[in-house]
């Protein structure tokens, strides 16, 4: 016999936490997975400042 009876009210609480929980995970994993993404495509990931770079303008030759 269990010393400590557990109540319903609990039971309801504790199946929202975890689903809350379970939200949390894959949301944490989708911006996991979108920055991967963004780092792996192999993109220049120089920031834009406003400023010319010669390595950006297109030769017209």
């Amino acid at each position: 016999m269990a010393l400590k009876v557990e109540h319903e009210m609990h039971r309801r609480r504790r199946s929202r936490n975890v689903g809350l929980g379970l939200v949390l995970v894959a949301l944490i994993g989708v911006v996991f997975g979108l920055s991967v993404v963004k780092i792996t495509t192999g993109e220049s990931m120089e920031g834009y400042d406003h400023a010319l770079r010669p390595q950006l303008v297109e030769d017209d030759r």
